[in-house]
C-alpha cells in the first residue's frame, strides 16, 4: 500500500455565499491523498496497473467547475466523485482551501479536510 498525493491543485472558481464571490471568484487549492495498492505497477511499469493522475485531476476539476456556497459541500462532492470513479482507492483524504477568504481581516486561507 502506498499514498499517492496530488498536492495543491489550483483552481479559480466561483464558490461562496457572497454575491461578489459568485461573480469574481477566488483561488482554491485541492489536495487529494489516496491510499492505493501500487505493488503491481511497481513491477509492470504499466499505467493501467496504478491510478492515473490525469484522470484524478479531471474529476476534481469537473467538481470545482460546479458553483457552490460552501467548501464543505464541494469537498464532499469531490470525495464522493473520486471514490465512485476509482473504487480501488482504499482511503481518501481531500483538503480544500479557499485563499484569502473574505473575513474582514488578513487570513491566508480556510481549509476543510474530509476523509472516506
Amino acid at each position: 500500500m502506498a499514498k499517492i498525493i496530488l498536492e495543491n491543485m489550483e483552481f479559480h472558481a466561483y464558490h461562496g455565499v457572497f454575491d461578489f464571490e459568485k461573480t469574481e471568484g477566488n483561488t482554491f487549492l485541492v489536495t487529494a491523498v489516496m491510499d492505493f495498492d501500487i505493488q503491481k505497477a511497481g513491477v509492470t511499469d504499466n499505467l493501467d496497473d496504478t491510478l492515473n493522475y490525469q484522470s484524478v485531476y479531471d474529476v476534481v476539476k469537473s467538481e470545482m467547475l460546479i458553483p457552490s456556497d460552501l467548501i464543505e459541500h464541494i469537498s464532499q462532492r469531490i470525495l464522493g466523485a473520486l471514490k465512485k470513479q476509482f473504487p480501488k482507492i482504499k482511503h481518501l483524504t481531500i483538503s480544500l482551501s479557499k485563499l484569502n477568504p473574505p473575513l474582514g481581516g488578513k487570513v491566508e486561507k480556510v481549509t476543510v479536510v474530509v476523509e472516506g
